[in-house]
């Protein structure tokens, strides 16, 4: 039996201004279509004999919205366990680990992360099938995607020889890890064919790797032990014990394990991968026009050659650039050098810096209930734009600093305010008082949409106090 652990606790920083914390590339449709990457990660399971319900290992901040794509899906999953804190790749795997063997079973487990592309489904799983082959030999295996050009952004891997008596022929010993390489290097790997792009994905038997890992690191071993035998039941959660996860090394399971392990095995793979890492990597793998223009959205093009353009909002007219990225959304633009692309992440963190909310979320928040836009913000005043799913309700809750006056627009809400309760149609409005004790439902079938308009001396998102809410939320 094979259970995949997917990896969703990134944040794609270099997809900025499109990605960000509170919504992070895996859970957006960046290729086109209906679907995220995180749902097509999904999907590729499907053509994978033998496996078991996934384990989903994410930020605890993205819970609900992946508990939806699934849904959308109509798939079903092993558990979802949130990280109180990100802590890289190897903690989030030894803690899916340890809930795949809670049961006394020792099954393959497969470990993929939520925001890679792979455009050939089959010959990915044919060769997990054969890694199949090797797990039970005790081997922890690596995939190695087979380089087609010099490339610095990714970590590569030296192959050794071929392990023996491999049906397929084409598994090798890991020889070494090498770090992001500059371009006179990368082209040396390539030219070597000795070389391949290090994927990030895993397969081994789920006892080996905990055996190893015991081994060569003992305290992430033992912390995220502590943590899942201290974690709680929230909903349909798994949420994991704080002190001792934060207490993890920030390691990725490339350091931890892979470098130090003698057991290592490398795959390689063609099979279309990216990361999607970046703009770059982006325009890389989608549909460009004769003058390899990437171009999505609202955008008039005049002499443009090579660059990405994305438009949300308004017109983007271009003319007589190349090589070029612009990105725009609602609150912020981005105007890069492709070659700079793998640098955003710079951006992200001056925002983060200056504590600039650009850096974390979009203008539009999403939470369980729905979502809500910020439309206008003064000197003591916030006006929104809430979005209500049918059947939904927000928490009963009140705030200390502000009051708020809400119109509907579309829908019924149904209104607790202090000691009443009653309907609200459209056009038709209520104010709720600084200190009273408030709830919005949506008991309609259609989405309910208001205006909010906050007043007060304090507008900030942590001016609540929730008295009752069937999300969990504190």
């Amino acid at each position: 039996m094979i259970v995949p652990v997917i990896l969703s606790g990134g944040v794609g920083a270099r997809l900025w201004p499109l990605s960000r914390e509170h919504l992070p590339k895996q859970l957006m449709p960046l290729l086109g279509g209906e679907h995220s990457l995180f749902q097509k990660t999904l999907m590729r399971l499907s053509k994978i004999a033998g496996t078991a319900p996934p384990i989903i290992v994410c930020n605890q901040n993205h819970r609900f919205m992946a508990a939806a794509q699934i849904q959308a899906l109509s798939m079903t999953y092993s558990d979802i366990i949130l990280e109180p804190v990100g802590r890289n790749t190897c903690p989030a795997i030894t803690v899916g680990a340890l809930a795949a063997v809670k049961n006394g079973e020792d099954p393959d487990l497969l470990v993929l992360p939520a925001d890679h592309l792979i455009r050939e489904d089959d010959l990915f799983a044919s060769a997990v099938q054969q890694g199949s082959e090797l797990t039970s030999d005790g081997k922890i295996i690596t995939f190695g995607i087979v380089p087609d050009r010099p490339e610095t952004g990714y970590g590569y891997i030296r192959k050794g020889q071929c392990v023996p008596g491999h049906s397929n022929g084409t598994a090798c010993l890991v020889r070494e890890f090498s770090e992001k390489p500059d371009y006179e290097k990368a082209c040396s790997y390539v030219d070597s064919n000795e070389y391949f792009w290090n994927s990030g994905m895993f397969m081994f038997r789920a006892s080996v790797f905990l055996e190893e890992l015991g081994r060569l690191a003992p305290e992430i071993l033992s912390a995220c032990r502590q943590s899942y035998q201290k974690a709680i039941r929230d909903l349909d959660f798994t949420r994991l014990e704080e002190g001792a996860f934060a207490s993890c090394p920030n390691i990725s399971l490339d350091y931890a394990v892979m470098e130090k392990t003698p057991h290592a095995v490398v795959i390689p793979l063609t099979v279309g991968w990216s990361d999607v890492g970046s703009w770059l990597s982006l325009h890389e793998v989608c549909e460009k026009d004769e003058c390899r223009n990437v171009v999505e959205g609202d955008v008039l093009l005049e002499d443009v050659r090579n660059c990405y353009i994305h438009s949300e909002n308004r017109l983007i007219a271009a003319l007589g650039i190349e090589n070029q990225i612009i990105i725009e959304t609602k609150d912020a633009v981005l105007v890069s050098s492709i070659e700079r692309s793998q640098d955003v992440k710079l951006i992200v963190g001056r925002l983060k810096e200056q504590m600039r909310e650009e850096a974390f979320s979009h203008s539009r928040t999403y939470r369980p209930w729905g979502s809500y836009e910020s439309i206008d913000t003064g000197d003591r005043f916030k006006v929104k734009r809430i979005t209500v799913n049918p059947g939904a309700c927000l928490s009963l809750q009140m705030h200390y600093h502000r009051a708020e006056h809400w119109i509907v627009v579309r829908g019924t809400a149904r209104i607790v305010k202090g000691q009443e309760e009653f309907l609200l149609n459209e056009d038709q409005s209520t104010y709720i008082p600084w200190g009273t004790q408030h709830r919005l439902e949506n008991p309609g079938k259609i989405p309910l949409e208001l205006i909010e308009v906050q007043s007060g001396s304090y507008l900030g998102e942590d001016d609540i106090r929730r008295f009752d809410d069937r999300y969990g939320r504190c």
